[in-house]
């Protein structure tokens, strides 16, 4: 099979979308953003579910079998949990913050008035020429870590002043960097890398006059991060792929430069036959890959699986090193998994 993937495209693509700040619950200019590219694609029959997700399908070259492919735009994040008296900020995590990994991290906060504001997350003892060991050993966690603002405030009423209130949405700056060697980091590859693939392959149909050989129903989910990213399943739907991350670590057979197929996660095991055929087309087209069992990872398709839709599930992405903390892959693992959805589909 001839695999010309526009490249540039899904990297450019990935960089802009995870520019893009969408903590779970503020997606809104991301979900605009990506709706946009698919009219750019000629996909335009899509719609915005009532909870600001989008929805679309793909002719096939037989619409008797429905498939559908999933990616989501919201990243972890953080929201406002309470103003303190010395005018800074306590947060709450959205999608599970590791806070030791956010140290330091610049954010920025989005006022309902349509302000943005700067700041810094740091911990309430940071200095170590003031504090010693004490600032090097103390936990880090929702309650010993603040918001410093970027701004002249030292009492509540100050930070009030700027337009700040319990409840906004707090982004973290991303970080992105491509390295000469192939190297992707970002806090966000989780999942605008996979967003991006989802778009490069919509690309690669265009480009090549083709259609997927199944109808193909196309997700972007804004919820995915705390379980509720599905909310619209079409009556006629016969296989659910999430495109999410695969992992890498010492529990984890994920590889950085493959795409990997997940057997199972922490919610169920997905579907043997098939993943019996992604196995088959990575093979028949000599794509690198990876089989995983997940133990602290759940999708769009087994969190659907859950509220008892019956349809067959799978899940496949590219391999992230660090995942929910500084993220990293490579393009070669983001180019293998392009691969295996056009190989599948």
């Amino acid at each position: 099979m001839d695999f010309n993937i526009d490249v540039n495209y899904v990297i450019d693509t990935a960089v802009e979308l995870i520019s893009i700040p969408s903590p779970v619950g503020y997606t809104y200019d991301a979900i605009t953003r990506v709706g946009q590219e698919l009219c750019a694609l000629g996909i335009t029959n899509y719609k915005i579910t009532k909870k600001g997700a989008i929805i679309g399908f793909i002719e096939g070259e037989n619409n008797n079998y429905k498939k559908m492919i999933s990616a989501h735009v919201d990243t972890l994040g953080a929201m406002v949990k309470k103003i303190k008296s010395n005018g800074r900020l306590q947060l709450v995590n959205l999608g599970g913050v590791n806070w030791g990994s956010v140290e330091g991290e610049n954010v920025t906060i989005h006022t309902l008035n349509g302000d943005d504001i700067e700041g810094t997350i740091i911990p309430v003892k940071s200095s170590v020429h003031i504090y010693g060991d004490e600032a090097r050993d103390m936990a880090r966690n929702a309650s010993t870590m603040e918001v410093r603002l970027d701004e002249d405030v030292k009492t509540k009423e100050n930070t009030e002043n700027l337009g700040i209130r319990v409840g906004d949405f707090v982004s973290f700056d991303p970080r992105t960097v491509i390295t000469e060697s192939g190297y992707i980091k970002s806090r966000f590859i989780d999942d605008k890398m996979c967003v991006a693939q989802l778009l490069g392959y919509i690309k690669y149909l265009k480009d090549n006059n083709m259609k997927p050989k199944n109808g193909l129903y196309i997700y972007i989910s804004n919820y995915e991060e705390i379980g509720h990213g599905i909310s619209i399943v079409p009556d006629d739907l016969d296989e659910f792929i999430a495109l999410d991350i695969g992992l890498v670590g010492e529990d984890a057979l994920g590889d950085e430069k493959k795409v990997s197929i997940a057997a199972k996660d922490n919610k169920t095991p997905y579907d043997i036959t098939v993943r019996m055929g992604l196995v088959e087309a990575a093979e028949m087209n000599d794509i690198k890959y990876t089989i995983d069992v997940y133990n602290r990872y759940g999708s769009d398709s087994s969190a659907t699986l859950l509220q008892a839709f019956d349809f067959k599930s799978a899940c496949i992405g590219p391999s992230v090193e660090s995942s929910h903390h500084y993220e990293r892959t490579h393009i070669d693992g983001v180019i293998e998994t392009i691969k295996l959805l056009i190989a599948y589909l």
